[in-house]
């Protein structure tokens, strides 16, 4: 999951600590657990899991950190250098892979030994997907997340399309179907000319269509995947461990060139005029009518104030079904940590029930363990949410694995600038041809 809702949510770093002991990992209090996390919408939770853990394990405190996610990467990654990252950390499967090769994280599969942690009592997927090449198991599985459509109903209404239309959109990159219809139709100029109307001027739009989120560079995963997932393009040759990339696939180009076209003909925004902006934020100031996110940003879009927002999912391909990439996220031991077996114990104890019962009542995100997924499904449903966008992919099984490979930050410093340029109308989809020669070089060296 991109989860990157901190950046709108939190700009600086905050430190909540659960005991008067302060410090990093090294220099840490007798029995402190040092954990760092990025969401900010989840510290409640967490925190509150800290404290009862704290209750149940007096002889151990947890001493939580929050920063925001680029901030959270670049410091987690300076702390390794210096020796004094977190004893635990929430991991991500686009950075794992870079972990396990450098040793910085620690195998987990004594702890789930001595803590009888039951691994099918996950979300089905979510457990292998943090089992390296080794064989070892490197995290364990804290939420589940997939894609759907937020759209702003008083714009649908005002033109004229129901929810059950927005339920049922539907795509292929041949005549476009009815998703493109409706973003068209959603798009109005500051004169109010509609996409679809003639008249409409694309250089001055007052609302889009569809918002943009960046060019979704290696993984898309946000933009462009469940679009991808519809016509059976995979990232890689095998998933996970994949050595083979496939964005020179005429499918996959042709789904990019089609998605970067809504660019050209006005119904999305330049790339250039959304860097810096959050696309919740644009949306919370009505200047795009759909947005096509995770359901880790369901709080943001539901409480944005004077705005009535549905949620649809996502389109139906040529092949009648609906596609997503599914993705979780999961806690890591450092091997910087000076009390493993304390460290050991919170992980199992974020892994369990107890905790992930806690984080499900909350209503912010899909905790990992399937009963504890039903609760939160419930706690959405007790605030007036629907999520059925989101878990419907889970029940009918339309969801495909995240991609998982080494060398992730190399084939992302790669693919993003072609996206990019791609998305910008400076190269044809075609020009991705060449980066995908360059990344699976990178697997031959």
């Amino acid at each position: 999951m991109k989860k990157t809702l901190s950046v709108t949510a939190v700009a600086a770093a905050i430190a909540l600590s659960l005991t008067a002991c302060g410090g990093g990992a090294t220099a840490a209090a007798e029995g402190e657990i040092s954990y760092w996390l990025w969401d900010s919408n989840q510290l409640p939770a967490y925190q509150q899991c800290a404290t009862d853990f704290h209750t149940a394990n007096p002889e151990l405190s947890v001493k939580i950190t929050q920063r925001g996610w680029a901030d959270y990467w670049s410091t987690l990654t300076n702390a390794f250098v210096a020796g004094t990252a977190p004893d635990v950390f929430t991991d991500h499967l686009t950075k794992f892979p870079d972990f396990v090769a450098k040793k910085q994280v620690l195998p987990l599969d004594d702890a789930v030994k001595s803590g009888n942690i039951d691994t099918a009592q996950y979300i089905d997927g979510l457990a292998d997907l943090w089992v390296g090449q080794d064989g070892k198991r490197y995290g364990l599985p804290k939420d589940w997340d997939t894609v759907g459509m937020f759209y702003n109903k008083a714009m649908t209404e005002d033109a004229g399309i129901s929810d059950e239309q927005m339920n049922t959109l539907a795509w292929n990159h041949t005549d476009c179907g009815t998703y493109e219809k409706a973003i068209a139709h959603l798009t109005v100029d500051k004169s109010g000319k509609r996409g679809d109307e003639a008249g409409f001027d694309k250089k001055n739009v007052a609302v889009y269509g569809l918002g943009l989120n960046g060019s979704g560079s290696a993984q898309g995963q946000t933009e462009w995947s469940f679009l991808t997932g519809t016509i059976g393009w995979t990232h890689t040759d095998k998933n996970p461990w994949g050595t083979v990339y496939n964005f020179d696939d005429p499918k996959f180009q042709e789904t990019i060139a089609w998605w970067a076209s809504l660019v050209e003909k006005g119904y999305m925004p330049k790339l250039e005029t959304t860097v810096g902006a959050a696309m919740p934020d644009t949306f919370g100031a009505s200047k795009s009518a759909i947005n096509t996110n995770g359901d880790w940003t369901i709080g943001q879009y539901t409480s944005l104030k004077d705005l009535k927002v549905g949620i649809a999912p996502t389109p139906i391909g040529a092949d009648g079904k609906r596609s997503s990439m599914f993705n979780g996220l999961a806690d890591s031991i450092s091997s910087d940590t000076k009390n493993p077996e304390g460290a050991a114990k919170w992980v199992q104890y974020l892994a369990s029930s107890a905790c992930q019962d806690v984080v499900a009542a909350k209503a912010v995100v899909f905790p990992a363990i399937k009963t504890s997924s039903d609760i939160a499904e419930k706690a959405f449903a007790e605030k007036g949410t629907d999520v059925s966008a989101f878990t419907q992919h889970i029940k009918d099984g339309s969801t495909f694995l995240f991609p998982i490979t080494d060398n992730a930050a190399k084939v992302e410093a790669i693919m993003a600038p072609a996206m990019d340029a791609v998305v910008s109308g400076k190269s044809p989809a075609s020009s991705l041809t060449g980066a995908n020669t360059q990344v699976n070089e990178l697997f031959t060296k």
